[in-house]
């Protein structure tokens, strides 16, 4: 959420960083700084009234003393019609609160000014790609065909289980899952994070302290007699560890990950986007949560994304990052790279992890301070995906594929799986 005296000190600034990201803000923020205006005004309404308020109990308490009623009388009738006025003022601040609160959450983060202009992912810009050129096809088997073929993902009896989406990972193919897992948070854990494990559940609060909610309501699934929401990622439980708290300076920065089991509805999935392991409704996936004081925040965001680089040379993968435009960000982020392997037996790019700065927008909403000298701030976050594991595996399984039909295993992982092959 954006900070309101952010926006009543440069609305201009916001209105046009917003059109980065599609949205004629211009509306919506005169509406915030209209009803802005008003709870102000009321409040100072409302503190006035308190105050004769006051000064009345006086005087009534001095009338009562000096045995005059009359005046007495005369002032308790003026402090009832104040109590009634205050009464009708509170209500209109708690309105003009609320509604006030209602816009608030409909403005998405303003980029960064270094994110580019565009409309789509066609518009993101390469900021870096490693030696390993993008093979060719090379008669190299899809990794749906492969996987089925080496018995290692069982994508027709997931859907008999449960649906398109969710599939079995069997024997070699359960391993590789534990050995990425493994090596993703040892990895992690070497470069200064704090493993934890968090909930798989959430409340409202800690959605919407995130910015999943109302963004992304469709997107999650939801049970409603517990009103809980299962996680899309374990960004979401882990940056709201410390939701509604006051950190010391010495804190900061503070680096926590954690592996989770990921739910997406996907709605609107179809096509090739959709086979195998390319969009999934339940994936396995690393995350890593960064907590900064805000004038570090951009130095932190370019550690994560070459540590989440460093992860995906180590698999030896062919992959790019990208700088995402305006258009193709998230709602809460104010500037994102993409990381994508290559899939050499689809011939495109597929995306493995997010690294985000959300700089104050997620701990304005989440109440999330620090204390600086005598006053407090805002701190900011960031996270990114280090990694999600299903695009990971099918660049793996199409990349390193031999010619009779196994799967060389990564050296890296070779020590978690007890085998070069797969």
């Amino acid at each position: 959420m954006i900070p309101l005296p952010r926006l009543r000190e440069a609305p201009e600034e916001v209105i046009a960083a917003l059109a980065k990201k599609g949205m004629d803000a211009g509306p919506l923020v005169q509406q915030v700084l209209f009803y802005d205006e008003e709870r102000r005004r009321l409040q100072k309404a409302i503190d006035n009234t308190r105050a004769q308020l006051n000064q009345l109990a006086r005087a009534i308490g001095e009338a009562m003393r000096t045995q005059n009623p009359h005046p007495a009388e005369a002032l308790k009738a003026q402090s009832a019609a104040l109590k009634e006025e205050l009464q009708s003022t509170e209500q209109k601040l708690k309105d003009a609160e609320a509604k006030l609160e209602e816009i608030l959450i409909r403005l998405p983060n303003p980029p960064h000014p270094s994110v580019p202009e565009g409309r789509s992912a066609a518009d993101n810009v390469v900021v870096y790609q490693n030696d390993r050129p993008p093979l060719p096809p090379d008669g190299r088997l899809p990794h749906w065909e492969l996987a089925e073929k080496r018995r290692l993902i069982d994508f027709e009896r997931g859907a008999k289980v449960t649906g398109s989406g969710f599939p079995f990972y069997v024997g070699d193919g359960a391993k590789l899952q534990r050995a990425l897992i493994q090596f993703f948070l040892e990895e992690a854990e070497k470069a200064g994070y704090i493993e934890m494990e968090a909930p798989f559940l959430v409340n409202t609060d800690t959605a919407f302290g995130t910015g999943q909610l109302p963004d992304k309501d469709a997107q999650m699934y939801y049970i409603p007699l517990d009103e809980l929401y299962l996680i899309p990622t374990a960004e979401v439980p882990l940056t709201n560890y410390f939701r509604g708290e006051i950190l010391e300076e010495s804190q900061l920065p503070i680096k926590i990950c954690g592996y989770s089991p990921c739910f997406r509805r996907e709605a609107g999935s179809y096509g090739k986007d959709v086979r195998g392991l390319n969009r999934l409704h339940q994936f396995d996936k690393v995350e890593i949560v960064q907590i900064v004081k805000p004038e570090d925040s951009y130095t932190v965001l370019e550690e994560m994304r070459h540590y989440v680089q460093g992860l995906v040379e180590k698999l030896e993968l062919s992959f790019r990052t990208v700088l995402l435009c305006g258009g193709d960000m998230s709602f809460a982020s104010a500037k994102t790279y993409d990381v994508e392997v290559w899939s050499p037996a689809q011939q495109r790019w597929l995306e493995v992890s997010s690294i985000s700065n959300f700089e104050t927008f997620q701990s304005n909403r989440m109440k999330l301070r620090y204390r600086k000298g005598k006053s407090t701030e805002l701190v900011h976050t960031l996270n990114g995906s280090a990694l999600a594991l299903p695009r990971i595996v099918a660049a793996i399984l199409e990349t390193h594929q031999l010619p009779d039909g196994r799967i060389r295993v990564p050296e890296v992982l070779q020590p978690y799986l007890r085998k070069a092959y797969l």
